[in-house]
């Protein structure tokens, strides 16, 4: 048989209940306080959910009655400098973080008129849950994307945990800032089962994150139930197993959550983070809308109405009264003077027509707003001076590919301590898996940063800190391909954010990849991500073919307010090609394309090796081809000018791309080509692009699967038979 050794937990976990003491401690003014932020965010939700049966609330409604003792009494000890974000369900966050920037100190319900402030915020918040264009987010957010930025509230999100490594972010910026600042992430407990959260609790005890798990238990992931979720349904359980302090508490009881949320504040502010707390709530409603859950069956009448018998705002109210802070009276002015509050703002968004409701039509937004903020303008650029080689009056010679990419950085991070590196290995082997980052971890270890392979964590986290706003992360993914672990937070999040919430939030993240095909890596570590990036238009991509080139864009990306994916390749890394040697200050502008090769045959697009090898087949055959190295690969950055004067001059064009067709960027290209210059176009858009399947690791199949010097040949020939030439010498 063998030995068994009990193990203890490497963290504490703690249930915290209320004292008498806490009741006391909290006092009157407190109190009341709280009691009018319950009061005015159940009438808010209870006439949002009117809204919505009459049609005039468009999109899902998931309110949090039943739910907002837990975060208002959290929310009471919070300063306007920390931050908190939050689920679909997130609107009682909203309004509870909101609340207490805009209260007046000294203001009493029972007497005094509610102050301007909150009838804005009242109406602010209506209007953008019913899409608005005086809402916080310009009616873009709705219900589910919530942020303002001034309060503190740094964004609710659809995804079911997908602000959870945003927040983290944040938190990371907090800690770096050391002014005792912290973070709270609210989640469901249907959120408790998704990788990324995991992946966070474990980045956030690595990093000692001053960040606050606030884990709302409704007891319901829509239907299903905790026992069907879990066969450990107290959800502070994950936390202990990663080393966080972690606790448990009553979320029905206001005061026994702000005597947790002080004890976990008392940790967090003294940079014992982070820490997870559970607070048991309930939902009065289905996961949307205003029917109970009983009328889908999956709960009974009578578990509905024992919970209401626990009502939050009942038990502080009842409390106050039995210690003559207020009377039977007084509470009902507080319950009426927030009704009437959130009926005013209904009244400012809605007017009468023939009897019925509809939403005053002034205030929706103007159709042309629809694309308006995807990417910021680049008016950061406005004081930049931009050069290309041929105008660079510094020193260059050969040098190789990746040494630029190590200078670049260096230099960056010598002259800004915003910037930091965040990826796998980056810290060892000599610069990381292929020295991109060589000399950084000697000089700034605390700014170049190891991480777990956990993609979808560390990106997260990067893309919260640069919507934070204070530093500016450079993220290496290994290979491409890992973005699709890591999709939620590139796509959902990163690439949208700007736009959801606005069009004024700007998101500084530089994303490093590389494309390994021909590397023997196959399927899954081969992928040219162009495509994929190029499908999401909050992203800029670039693509450098020469070290010269690579200096001066990734400058630009550095100081880009829009995330920018820098795509690289392993062939380019050994290379050897024109770079600076001694001077990394200078700037290649975003959307400009580089003829590599003046011609009039034909025009081809292409872009990182494909360059070179379209240069060097086309010199082979003799043939009179205008080679552009696009650079710029989003939809926005692709330089119209410059193609335009090439089609123009040749009225034949070629995309040429090394991967295959199905993640193919060419794709893109060619419908635009043939949108926008048809009418200068003596044949279809000719493309060549590697096979339908991914890369094998045979080394047979995998060169059968991309594009080298025998495709390009034989595309190049195919172009000039269906010009009805053979080869073309220069001049045609």
């Amino acid at each position: 048989m063998p030995e068994l050794t009990p193990l203890s937990p490497p963290a504490p976990w703690h249930q915290i209940a209320a004292t008498t003491t806490d009741w006391e401690a909290a006092g009157p003014v407190v109190l009341l306080k709280m009691l009018n932020h319950m009061h005015l965010i159940r009438a808010f939700e209870e006439e949002i959910l009117r809204l919505d049966k009459e049609g005039l609330a468009h999109g899902p409604m998931h309110v949090s009655v039943g739910q907002e003792g837990a975060v208002v009494a959290a929310m009471s000890l919070l300063k306007t400098s920390d931050s908190i974000n939050g689920p679909h369900r997130g609107h009682h966050l909203f309004l509870a973080k909101s609340l207490n920037f805009v209260d007046q100190i000294g203001f009493d319900p029972r007497i005094d008129e509610t102050p301007e402030a909150v009838d804005t915020l009242m109406y602010r918040t209506m209007a953008e849950i019913m899409g608005l264009t005086p809402g916080f987010c310009k009616g873009r957010g709705g219900s589910m994307h919530l942020r303002w930025e001034d309060a503190g509230v740094i964004g609710t999100n659809a995804i079911v945990g997908g602000g959870v490594p945003l927040a983290n972010g944040a938190a990371w910026s907090k800690r770096r800032q050391g002014k005792g600042d912290v973070v709270f992430t609210f989640l469901g407990d249907g959120a408790c089962h998704i990788g990324n959260f995991l992946e966070s609790l474990n980045l956030a005890a690595l990093y000692d994150l001053p960040i606050c798990f606030f884990i709302e238990n409704n007891q319901y992931a829509v239907s299903t139930t905790l026992a069907e979720e879990a066969r450990e349904t107290r959800m502070s359980s994950r936390g202990i197993g990663f080393g966080i302090p972690s606790f448990r508490v009553d979320g029905m009881n206001p005061v026994a959550v702000r005597a947790a949320t002080a004890h976990v504040l008392s940790l967090l502010r003294k940079g014992k983070g982070p820490t997870v707390l559970e607070a048991d709530v309930y939902r009065y409603y289905h996961h949307g809308g205003g029917l109970p859950g009983s009328a889908f069956g999956y709960r009974s009448k009578e578990e509905e109405a024992a919970a209401r018998a626990r009502d939050p705002l009942a038990q502080v109210a009842t409390a106050m009264i039995e210690r003559e802070w207020l009377t039977g009276a007084d509470v009902a002015t507080i319950e009426q003077a927030a009704i009437s509050t959130v009926a005013r703002a209904a009244a400012r968004v809605t007017k009468l027509a023939d009897g019925k409701r509809i939403v005053v039509p002034s205030l929706w937004p103007d159709p042309d707003f629809r694309d308006q903020g995807l990417r910021g303008d680049l008016s950061e650029f406005d004081a930049i001076e931009y050069v290309e080689q041929d105008s660079y009056s510094g020193k260059i010679q050969k040098c190789k590919f990746i040494g630029s990419i190590a200078s670049v950085m260096n230099r960056r991070m010598e002259t800004d301590d915003r910037y930091f590196v965040m990826g796998e290995d980056v810290h060892k082997l000599r610069g990381g898996t292929n020295g991109a980052t060589k000399g950084l971890p000697e000089r700034w270890p605390d700014r170049c940063i190891p991480t777990p392979i956990a993609e979808h964590g560390f990106v997260g986290l990067c893309g919260g800190v640069a919507i934070d706003g204070h530093y500016r992360p450079v993220v290496e993914l290994m290979y491409p391909d890992f973005s699709l672990v890591a999709a939620d937070q590139l796509f959902n999040q990163i690439a949208k954010a700007r736009h959801m919430f606005g069009g004024d939030t700007n998101v500084p993240l530089v994303l490093r990849t590389k494309v390994a095909l021909g590397s023997g890596y196959g399927s899954q570590h081969s992928m040219d991500p162009a495509g994929m990036f190029a499908m999401w238009p909050g992203w800029r991509i670039i693509a450098p073919s020469t070290p010269f080139d690579y200096v001066g864009l990734m400058n630009s990306a550095l100081v880009c307010e829009d995330p920018v994916m820098i795509l690289e390749h392993v062939d380019l890394y050994s290379s050897l090609g024109w770079g600076a040697v001694d001077d990394f200050d200078y700037y290649i502008e975003l959307g400009k394309a580089r003829v590599a090769r003046s011609g009039t045959a034909f025009t081809v697009l292409t872009y990182l090796t494909m360059v070179d090898a379209a240069v060097k087949i086309a010199e082979e055959m003799g043939i009179d081809a205008e080679i552009i190295d696009l650079r710029s690969l989003d939809r926005a950055g692709l330089d119209w000018g410059t193609i335009a004067a090439s089609v123009k001059k040749t009225h034949n064009v070629v995309v040429l791309e090394q991967g295959p067709l199905t993640t193919s960027y060419g794709a893109m290209v060619t419908d635009e080509l043939q949108r926008q210059l048809f009418d200068y176009l003596d044949q279809p858009v000719k493309r060549i692009h590697g096979g339908e399947a991914s890369p094998s690791v045979s080394k047979v199949l995998e060169r059968a699967s991309f594009v080298g010097d025998e495709e390009i040949r034989r595309g190049f020939s195919e172009v000039v038979a269906d010009m009805g030439r053979s080869y073309l010498g220069a001049g045609g």
